[in-house]
């Protein structure tokens, strides 16, 4: 758990939560651009277009007086990808001029552009006064300094929201760094929303929610409902039958448990402010990729005959090796797509090459899964623990091929559909494996194939009911590890008789 923490807080230090559509913060003079959000608006319906109109609204402020304003920038992809590109040139006159040269036709400006589209905006805006380029005061939401809407009846897109220190010469209508002689600050406080928020009609499940991700607090939901079950039923079968695969499986589960209503927890607060628990969603995060290590270190134990075919594990370090480096590369894989995938690309954690490292490696895992179930089965004469073996082995090896699988699908989805995508078939297939083992493992079946822990004194008229039973009898394996010592003694008591006389 030490180690957990700490991952966590090496992750929450260096991430700025960029997923929130209630934004708050501050622009300062050490910084010459400021990256806000990617939010996906959705596509407008042509029926009932006030309503499915994506909003940004807001209030930008500051104490200080502003000799000329600089610029807020609300962008499509056409535009903001050499606008972003251009923020790194040293020089930044020279930057401010590359920015901007594709959008100084293209911005609306009441000296400069006048037919051009409301992309910019000057800020700071006056404490208690709409924004200057505000030219529809009836259209803003109540409370706030500006309001922009966004149209699309094509398609859903991605508009990318920006604050950068350039400012537009109105006598020679170029582009210019804006140097301060002294500190200045800005605040903001912004909101982007799907739907009409000067009304109540909108659907709170997607309203707060970028495009790309609506309609993923249901699924999490239809997950979390499926669990309510299986929990349960499993920490009943966990009571009344004490062995370590049934511990190690309802580990595994409870950790994907708990951290399925991490996210949902987030995801519902997020629902209500648009910020949600950010901090809570990654440590759910983290815990979700322990609970599938700590299930792939139990099928491959299953897989060399752990508890089945043999009670001593083979190359016991070399297992443990390897699920412990699986576990680290999965969890760098998540801390690098965090930190290292810039928002602007169209990319899931799978584009990436560790990435595609970690789908090698699983790959590789599986090849060794199969091999070693291969061996097990081989060696293995009773039919009950073989067809165990059989069932097991084919959803398993569901369970370790559907990543590479979805990976390459999600390399020809489009990034509005894709996260969808990933977080339904992940957790489909997850919660697929986790009710296949547990009816594999449920106790009045795995008991004919697991090699149970010697009994105690209080259980061995039960057992001599249990080797009775038609099953056990066809099963010498299970009748002769089951003998009793009572019955033992018997025999030797009988022999003695006979003896003596």
């Amino acid at each position: 758990m030490n180690l957990i923490f700490v991952i966590f807080l090496l992750i929450t230090s260096c991430f700025h939560c960029i997923q929130c559509t209630h934004l708050k913060g501050t622009f300062k003079s050490n910084e010459f651009f400021k990256f806000l959000v990617k939010f996906g608006f959705q596509k407008t319906d042509r029926h009932q277009k006030e309503s499915t109109h994506g909003y940004i609204f807001g209030n930008i402020t500051s104490k200080q007086d502003f000799p000329v304003p600089i610029i807020f920038a609300v962008l499509d992809r056409s535009y903001f990808l050499e606008y972003y590109q251009n923020r790194l040139i040293y020089d930044k006159k020279q930057a401010c001029k590359r920015m901007f040269n594709k959008l100084k036709d293209k911005a609306f400006h009441h000296k400069c552009g006048r037919k051009g589209n409301d992309y910019l905006r000057n800020i700071p805006c006056p404490k208690g006064k709409l924004c200057p380029d505000e030219d529809t005061p009836w259209n803003v939401v109540k409370g706030n300094q500006f309001t922009y809407v966004i149209q699309d009846i094509i398609q859903p897109s991605f508009w990318y929201i920006s604050m950068v220190a350039c400012y537009r010469n109105e006598s020679t209508c170029e582009w210019q760094h804006y140097e301060p002689n002294s500190y200045y600050r800005i605040d903001y406080d912004i909101w982007l929303v799907n739907g009409n928020p000067n009304t109540s009609s909108y659907n709170a499940l997607t309203y707060q929610f970028s495009f790309d991700r609506q309609n993923t607090l249901e699924l999490y939901l239809l997950f979390w409902l499926c669990y309510m079950v299986l929990v349960p039923l499993q920490c009943y079968a966990v009571r009344i039958q004490k062995h370590p695969v049934t511990r190690l499986f309802t580990a595994s589960l409870l950790l994907d448990f708990i951290a399925l209503c991490m996210i949902l927890i987030h995801n519902l607060k997020f629902a209500l402010d648009g910020i949600g628990f950010p901090k809570l969603s990654m440590l759910g995060d983290i815990l979700d990729i322990l609970s599938r290590t700590l299930f792939m270190l139990l099928l491959l134990l299953l897989a060399k005959g752990w508890a089945v075919t043999r009670l001593e594990l083979t190359w016991k370090p070399l297992v443990f090796a390897i699920w412990l480096c699986y576990g680290i590369v999965h969890i760098l894989l998540y801390v690098w797509n965090l930190t290292e995938v810039d928002v602007i690309e169209d990319i899931d954690e799978y584009q990436t090459w560790p990435g595609w490292i970690i789908i090698v490696f699983r790959t590789l895992i599986m090849i060794w899964f199969l091999y070693e179930l291969r061996i097990t089965m081989l060696y293995e004469h009773n039919t009950q623990k073989l067809n165990f073996l059989l069932h097991f082995g084919a959803s398993s090896l569901v369970w370790f091929i559907y990543l590479p699988i979805l990976a390459l699908i999600a390399l020809h989805v489009s990034a509005l559909w894709r996260f969808k995508l990933l977080l339904g078939i992940t957790y489909s297939a997850d919660c697929f494996a986790y009710c296949v083992m547990a009816h594999l493992l449920w106790p009045t079946r795995s008991e004919q194939y697991f090699l149970l822990a010697g009994p105690s004194l209080a259980e061995l008229e039960e057992l001599d009911q249990f080797n009775e039973a038609p099953h056990i009898v066809n099963n010498s394996y299970t009748s002769l590890s089951s003998m009793s010592s009572l019955d033992i003694c018997r025999y030797d008591e009988t022999s003695k008789s006979k003896v003596n006389a």
